[in-house]
């Protein structure tokens, strides 16, 4: 594995969750497989008092719960976190950052890094604007082609609607270029999504029908099984449509739309993102109101004892109006895809926890035995991001015996199959990546505001069309019922792992 050039990964808000649930166990298993730099140290930066052997103790219980990797490498726990250091500073004050370029320069002459930093904000969005201007107020900001670099990960949400991402995109780039920004979405970075262009491209029993001619319609799920949990406060200002429709899942629409790149890098790979986002069929009042359903979990006794409503969660308002689910059919008007529905669906306290796509093909033209299946979803090609990672595919067999009835049979390939065989998550190919100077899998500032483009009239009809209906669902079901009436052969079926105790209640909030 060719590794990273020697460098320093600076993450501000070094002691939230996200650096201790996901950062540092993702580089910790980098680490494991020698994937990091010859030279590398990591700097947390925070306002939090705290000394530097406390802030190791605290990486080092976040490595022991959540790396995976770290059963077999116990003994390299101490190595790594030798390379771990952290600063206490105000993050907010200007003056503050002579402190970070002091001890950046200090690190430099010592482990040989080069002036090479990588800075990860693991903040508040609302200090993205911040810390970018006090990294240009020391110069950290600069760098020199052939020389050394500075890169800058930007975390989810970028921008709150479409005006707040533009304003973001103008003010990062005030200090940093286009190909020094990283804005990530771990969706990306998991092995199933990166594979569908894999599966795509390198096999031409798929390619030549990946198009309207033989796809009936495409569906995609991302369920969960959890609530809101402690997230309420942040989940009432973002809800569905931002936290998971606006990003992961028209960035995997994205992937799975797209045209075949020119060149298998980023710059391509990118170029044809954005064209499939630039082509969605925008969203007027009709088609809003016909297209797109939106849910909030109500309380509901289930197997798994009784789960509380969205509105009885901490930090969540009594009257909310926040969706916890949302369905919708969407169109791409390009020659491709044209009049293909897509069927996108995204909820909380669903029965399962998955992410799934399903392309529905065409039935045959003409049904020639006994039992065949005439309907668009006789035949599917079922791309499973999470869990059990892997590819599936459904199609007819004639039964055994004579005659010629057939049956509908499915074939599956799971990543888990391959013996020895390590799946990185997706923090760690993402932050390798970065490490790299490998933007393939990052999203573009063109493409951040394509999306946005593209929610933003459904966020401005929720907030100024009162009537527009928000649907209880009780917790453990499949959101409201009236989703099921956006596809005509109906959701694809999923097997429960929590399942309601009582006649469920389906209910209109608002």
């Amino acid at each position: 594995m060719l590794r990273p050039t020697n460098q320093i990964v600076v993450i501000f808000g070094a002691s939230g969750d996200l650096t201790y649930r996901k950062l540092l166990p993702a580089l910790f298993d980098l680490y494991c497989q020698s994937a990091l730099p010859d030279s590398f140290i990591i700097l947390g930066v925070a306002r939090s008092s705290m000394s530097h052997a406390a802030f190791c103790d605290k990486m080092k219980e976040g490595i022991e719960h959540f790396s995976n990797l770290v059963k077999k490498n116990e003994s390299l726990i101490e190595p790594f976190l030798s390379r771990v250091d952290y600063l206490s500073i105000d993050t907010a004050g200007k003056t503050e950052y002579f402190k970070l370029k002091e001890k950046l320069l200090s690190i430099d002459k010592v482990y040989n890094t080069g002036g090479n930093y990588l800075f990860y904000l693991a903040t508040p969005p609302s200090m993205y604007e911040t810390i970018a201007q006090n990294l240009h107020a020391v110069d950290l900001h600069q760098e020199e082609a052939g020389k050394y670099f500075r890169r800058i990960i930007v975390e989810k949400p970028f921008g709150y609607d479409l005006a707040s991402a533009v304003d973001l995109n103008k003010k990062l780039h005030l200090v940093f270029s286009e190909h020094q920004i990283y804005r990530i979405d771990h969706y990306l970075g998991k092995e199933t999504v990166q594979n569908i262009l894999v599966f795509r491209f390198s096999n031409g029993l798929f390619e030549p029908i990946w198009n309207r001619n033989f796809i009936h319609h495409v569906e995609i799920t991302a369920a969960e099984t959890l609530g809101v949990g402690s997230r309420g406060r942040y989940y009432e200002q973002a809800g569905a449509i931002r936290d998971m429709l606006q990003n992961h899942l028209m960035h995997l629409l994205a992937l799975i739309a797209m045209e075949p790149p020119v060149l298998f890098e980023a710059q391509s790979l990118q170029n044809e993102m954005v064209k499939v986002l630039q082509a969605l069929r925008p969203l007027d009042k009709e088609s809003i109101e016909n297209n797109i359903i939106r849910g909030q979990y109500t309380g509901a006794r289930t197997n798994r004892g009784f789960l509380a409503a969205y509105r009885e969660e901490k930090d969540v308002a009594p009257d909310s109006t926040t969706e916890t689910f949302v369905a919708m059919k969407v169109f791409i008007d390009n020659w491709r895809w044209a009049d293909v529905p897509f069927y996108i669906r995204t909820g909380k306290r669903l029965p399962s926890q998955l992410t799934e796509v399903i392309i529905h093909l065409k039935a045959t033209p003409q049904a020639l035995f006994k039992g065949q299946c005439t309907g668009p979803s006789c035949n599917k090609i079922i791309l499973r991001i999470q869990p059990e990672e892997g590819i599936g595919m459904q199609f007819g067999l004639k039964s055994p015996g004579s005659g010629y009835n057939v049956k509908q049979v499915q074939m599956d390939f799971k990543y888990s199959e391959l013996a020895n065989t390590y799946i990185p998550s997706a923090y760690e190919r993402l932050l390798l990546d970065a490490m790299h100077g490998d933007p393939a899998l990052y999203i573009r500032s063109d493409a951040v505001e394509a999306t946005w483009k593209f929610i933003d009239p459904l966020l401005k009809h929720i907030q100024t069309n009162k009537d527009f209906k928000l649907y209880g669902y009780p917790s453990c079901t499949w959101g409201p019922e009236e989703a099921n009436q956006l596809i005509p052969e109906g959701w694809s079926e999923y097997p429960a792992y929590c399942s309601i105790e009582e006649e469920p209640k389906f209910t209109v909030l608002g």
